[in-house]
């Protein structure tokens, strides 16, 4: 049967498999789901979009989701982040249908898009929101079919928060986001890790002794700011947050205005969620060969529009790197096109991290299509027990054993008679 795709070219496949199966050693709590979704088949017959970055973690959920009995087709949530051989391994040897090329241009991103639901989905799967915001700018007539969906990132339960408060949401989404084992162990260590490994891939810059600037210190931006400091970098973190600028100083980190802190850094890295973190002014204050990464999830965080301004000149100098030449002779230089830098210019998060964002993915996605009819058109976060579920499986996997309440201890927890 002939499997409907627009992807580079099937004969990357080959690399693809291995690389999933390499991917699958890592992914243990995944493969656990796996096998009881091949059992139990929660999700047949039901429809599935699933817009996410097309890497080979990606690639052992949307295994899962299929074996689940999911009709599911995949589009990319990022120009740059598609794996070719993933995408051509999933429609040649998992027969499930791709549209995704790597380094498409806006055109073929959309059109992507509108070809992954073009089945008319009852569940969607995001990471940034893009589907959700299609089905509701463009697709409204397939709103009526959509029973429920999740999303992946901080910078998608933005978008959809702000919906579902000016009552434009047409239908209840699961923040996967939420989860404690997703923005504690993806964000802080898959982003710290991930990012720390754009840069180097891209550059071959030493860290040690440079002057890194972490823009927002959220999870990603705590688990970058460590992971800088491991390397021997001098970190400044930037934040609007008092609390979370208060806490970055706790930590250790110099904390300070992006104002001051462009004109110290070597190395920036934004993690925001947020637009023009890096602005004008910012950029008319750098020094001479400054490098600026985003590792947020949209390349609004640096101001491009305005670095293109400055400049009078701008050429690729390395696989992922930019040079700009601005008009006061100084050279700055931008990594993956401002898009995220871990998979514009490496592979994305480790295979254990994703395990269980992934998890979650695929328990949310059960959950709500369990769900749906008891609940309204609004952002709901996983369930609690699905999440600690998730944290048991991934311990079991790692050898790890901990203590359990005793019916005593269950008891004094939930007493107020007892105390001092």
């Amino acid at each position: 049967m002939t499997v409907p795709s627009d992807i580079a070219s099937l004969a990357l496949a080959p690399e693809g498999v291995r690389r999933i199966e390499w991917a699958a050693r890592e992914m243990p709590v995944l493969k656990l789901i796996r096998e009881r979704f091949q059992r139990e088949k929660p999700l047949q017959g039901i429809r599935m979009t699933a817009c996410l970055h097309v890497t080979t973690e990606t690639a052992n959920l949307a295994i899962t989701l299929r074996d689940a009995g999911a009709d599911l087709r995949v589009c990319a949530s990022n120009p740059l982040s598609t794996q070719d051989d993933v995408a051509a391994a999933l429609v040649n040897d998992y027969g499930i249908p791709v549209f995704a090329i790597c380094g498409e241009d806006n055109e073929t991103y959309y059109r992507h898009i509108h070809q992954a639901l073009e089945h008319g989905p009852q569940l969607t799967m995001d990471d940034g929101a893009d589907v959700v915001a299609v089905l509701h700018k463009d697709r409204r007539d397939l709103l009526p079919g959509v029973v429920g969906g999740t999303e992946e990132t901080t910078t998608g339960v933005i978008r959809l928060r702000a919906m579902a408060a000016d009552g434009a949401l047409g239908y209840p989404i699961v923040a996967i986001n939420e989860a404690d084992t997703k923005h504690l162990f993806d964000n802080r260590y898959g982003t710290g890790q991930s990012t720390i490994d754009g840069i180097i891939r891209a550059t071959n810059v030493l860290l040690a002794g440079k002057n890194f600037v972490v823009a927002g210190y959220g999870w990603c931006g705590r688990g970058v700011a460590s992971r800088a400091r491991g390397m021997g970098a001098q970190v400044i973190v930037t934040e609007v947050d008092p609390v979370k600028a208060l806490e970055a100083v706790m930590d250790g980190f110099r904390v300070m205005p992006m104002a001051e802190a462009s004109k110290e850094g070597d190395i920036f890295v934004t993690l925001t969620g947020d637009c023009n973190v890096i602005d004008r002014q910012h950029l008319e204050s750098m020094k001479d060969g400054a490098i600026m990464a985003n590792s947020g999830h949209f390349d609004s965080e640096i101001n491009l529009k305005a670095l293109a301004a400055l400049s009078e000149a701008k050429k690729r100098v390395r696989d992922s790197v930019e040079e700009f030449h601005l008009q006061d002779g100084r050279k700055l230089y931008l990594l993956g096109e401002g898009r995220l830098v871990n998979l514009a210019a490496a592979e994305g998060h480790p295979a254990a991290v994703m395990d269980m964002s992934f998890a979650n993915q695929a328990l949310g996605a059960e959950w709500i299509a369990l769900n749906h009819t008891k609940l309204e058109k609004t952002v709901y976060e996983i369930p609690h027990d699905v999440d600690q579920e998730i944290a048991r499986l991934k311990l079991h996997a790692m050898g790890v054993a901990i203590d359990y309440l005793t019916e005593e201890q269950q008891r004094y927890l939930t007493s107020w008679q007892e105390g001092t």
